[in-house]
């Protein structure tokens, strides 16, 4: 299997969903379309579409800049935090080449985590609880007060 979704978190979990995915190609629009699945039945108050494109790009990020000598998965992670979502896109790279970069017009990439940060009220990146990295987004006022 390519994949495995959590969508029956525990009640007193802040998470929504997670899902599992292997670093392949095929694992960016499948992200988007199970998150927007998911989440569907939260009522977000917030742009759908700007969610599921940070997911694609952090997602698309995870799968090109993990590294592992063993086989790996990218894990994605949504969560709600009183009025806010927080998305995280784990994987087994390296958490200092998480950075914001300013590419020449003429570079085809590099350009996904300006878009984060243009879109996001706020993003992080660090040491995931599961080893490697951990690059997250937050949505303010996701949902109505």
């Amino acid at each position: 299997m390519a994949y495995t979704i959590d969508r029956y978190p525990s009640e007193d979990s802040l998470r929504l969903g997670a899902m599992t995915l292997h670093p392949v190609a095929e694992s960016v629009p499948r992200a988007r379309r199970w998150f927007r699945k998911f989440i569907d039945p939260y009522n977000l108050a917030c742009s759908l579409g700007d969610c599921e494109l940070m997911i694609s790009e952090l997602v698309t990020n995870a799968i090109l800049y993990g590294r592992s000598e063993d086989e790996w998965v990218v894990r994605v992670e949504w969560f709600r935090e009183k009025n806010s979502l927080r998305v995280e896109v784990h994987n087994p790279g390296f958490p200092a080449n998480v950075r914001l970069r300013c590419p020449d017009a003429h570079e085809a990439h590099g350009r996904g985590l300006l878009l984060i940060d243009s879109i996001a009220d706020s993003w992080h990146s660090g040491p995931s609880r599961f080893g490697g990295t951990v690059v997250s987004f937050l949505v303010a006022d996701a949902w109505p007060s």
